[in-house]
């Protein structure tokens, strides 16, 4: 029998990317966990275009449990671990299914949380190449958009960039002169996907409002 786990889910790459590889070496995909949280600085959650998440959920066809924190730092992981014990509890999940890739502080967080309700921690990138990790998106073609960026040279500009061969070896001259993380696991950049392997249909931008200044800015999609 499959062990049935919970993704913790941002709409993001990681968190699409991991679904889609637990589900081909066999776990079967319970549920979606995401986090709304109100701190735009959160330590633990994604924040851009969070909101959305409910329509990925659906061309998934997959329940989603969203809960909603204030985002304080350490306390936003009781929020976490209410929502993981809510799929464990409605669900029957017997297993974490997380994006983490170097984030040692979230990671070990989640792993702790899962610890104490008896569930397995399931870190399918874990210490994965991030140009080798941006290369698996396009080769399963998944479609992803930027919704965030949180780092000098980044601005504006960058919200809507695709990732796609030519993103990619634009992020390889990124981290040579600016030592950037080229698959944003420092908080660099954000992103979302429109479309996966998973989803039943793909997903459209139908508009968005930018927010933000310098090297800090953030895009609400509207999707439809």
């Amino acid at each position: 029998m499959k062990k049935k786990v919970a993704v913790l889910f941002s709409g993001g790459k990681d968190s699409c990317l991991v679904a889609w590889i637990a589900q081909k070496e066999g776990y079967e995909l319970g549920c979606l966990v995401s986090i709304v949280s109100k701190n735009k600085e959160s330590f633990m959650f994604h924040v851009p275009s969070i909101g959305k998440v409910r329509m990925q959920a659906e061309v998934m066809r997959l329940p989603l449990i969203l809960k909603e924190s204030e985002g304080v730092k350490e306390e936003e992981l009781e929020d976490l671990e209410n929502a993981i014990l809510d799929a464990r509890d409605r669900f029957g999940v017997e297993g974490v299914v997380t994006g983490a890739v170097g984030s040692v502080y979230q990671a070990s967080r989640v792993q702790k949380i899962c610890n104490r309700l008896g569930l397995e921690c399931f870190n399918p990138l874990w210490q994965e190449n991030q140009i080798e990790l941006l290369k698996d998106l396009v080769a399963e073609n998944f479609e992803v958009v930027v919704v965030g960026v949180a780092a000098y040279p980044l601005d504006e500009k960058f919200l809507g960039r695709v990732i796609d061969e030519r993103f990619i070896e634009e992020m390889k001259g990124l981290r040579e002169k600016f030592d950037i993380n080229p698959a944003g696991e420092g908080g660099e950049f954000e992103s979302f996907v429109l479309n996966c392997p998973l989803f039943r249909k793909g997903l459209e931008v139908n508009g968005f409002e930018d927010f933000g200044e310098e090297n800090s800015w953030r895009r609400e999609l509207e999707i439809k």
